[in-house]
């Protein structure tokens, strides 16, 4: 049972607190992923869990057992790093063999184990070579290997992609994921790309400064995040704030942004928005709830005009990122590389109204949820 519970969970390096009594259940078997960005805590948390760091306060447990003061050796886990961390002058083999033979296993177990994990990885044409004769990819699947010789209950790694190129972390990604599914272990993972979180796991815990900002399934982040950070960092690109006042018309409410009345969906829950009527909030639309047309499934009462001048128009292949103005306000919308626009432009554009959001201009927390 490889259950992990984090309870009040703090590191301090003198005055400095860097983690601020994070609360954390996660699951036997889960694949969970802390994300946010540089400085905010994730990796020593992760670190504090291998026992790399040592915890300043609160509880640790795996399973049942308390592991505040247990070596890392003793806590049947084994880590990936960001740099792989291998030994350049041991071969493949070796690399994935060297934890087994400090551990005193025997010749065979070392070489049946390393012989699975080469062949689940792929890389057994590799196992007689170095570190410095293999690409970046190779050696994370080495990385991976050397970890998944052990089979410890859980997995912990750390940024392993980020030294890859973009081709090589979307294959990597797929590979890890189907290797969280055959090893049947509790995987924790480490990233700044919320790519690479989205797409990989069960839960997402979203961090900052130190504090635990939500933890939820990668689709409820995006769909009901808690703050304006959380709805920023969330989403490529990012979502679009405008400040507005919200007032009631008659049985809805509508958000107002530079003299126009945009909608708020009928499904929203009337008894949560009404305290902020005449207030000053702060409206979230993502880029592609942005159309050129009027989409035939969406019903008219939810769309919003909106007219914006061009400031940059970005071609991705599959779609268009425009960088605009309107209101004195910077908006980005992802249109079909269809839609011609300069720079310079003015272009109207209807706004799917169905998922926005709405916070607080002071606290910045969602009214919504």
């Amino acid at each position: 049972m490889a259950s992990i519970s984090l309870k009040k969970l703090n590191k301090t390096y003198g005055a400095l607190t860097v983690v601020h009594d994070i609360d954390l259940e996660i699951a036997d078997k889960e694949f969970i992923i802390l994300v946010g960005p540089s400085g905010c805590g994730k990796s020593t948390t992760l670190r504090m869990i291998a026992g790399l760091e040592e915890i300043s306060g609160g509880e640790l447990k795996i399973g049942t057992d308390l592991m505040n003061d247990v070596p890392s050796k003793d806590r049947d886990i084994a880590m990936v790093f960001q740099n792989y961390a291998l030994y350049p002058h041991m071969t493949v083999y070796k690399n994935m063999a060297f934890g087994l033979q400090l551990r005193k296993a025997s010749r065979e177990i070392i070489d049946t184990k390393v012989q699975e994990a080469a062949k689940i990885l792929d890389i057994t044409h590799l196992l007689n070579r170095k570190p410095k004769a293999l690409s970046g990819g190779q050696r994370q699947r080495v990385a991976l290997g050397r970890a998944m010789v052990r089979s410890p209950e859980v997995f912990l790694l750390d940024e392993p992609l980020s030294n890859l190129d973009a081709k090589l972390r979307g294959t990597m990604r797929a590979e890890i994921t189907k290797l969280h599914k055959r090893l049947d272990a509790t995987f924790i993972y480490v990233t700044h790309d919320q790519i690479e979180a989205m797409t990989m796991a069960d839960r997402i815990v979203v961090m900052k400064d130190g504090h635990i900002q939500q933890v939820d399934t990668p689709q409820n982040l995006y769909d009901r995040p808690v703050n304006m950070f959380v709805a920023g960092f969330i989403g490529a690109p990012q979502m679009n704030m405008l400040p507005c006042v919200v007032e009631r018309r008659e049985e809805t409410f509508v958000a107002i942004f530079d003299g126009r009345e945009l909608p708020l969906p009928s499904h929203f829950d009337k008894v949560r928005i009404a305290p902020y009527e005449g207030q000053e909030l702060v409206l979230g639309i993502r880029p592609e709830s942005f159309h050129e047309l009027p989409p035939a499934d969406i019903p008219s009462e939810n769309l919003a005009a909106f007219k914006a001048v061009v400031d940059l128009a970005e071609p991705m292949g599959s779609e268009v990122h425009l960088n605009m103005t309107t209101g004195g306000r910077n908006l980005i919308a992802r249109v079909s590389p269809r839609f011609k626009a300069k720079i310079g432009d003015e272009v109207a554009l209807l706004a799917d109204m169905t998922n926005v959001q709405l916070f607080g201009k002071e606290t910045e927390r969602s009214i919504l949820y």
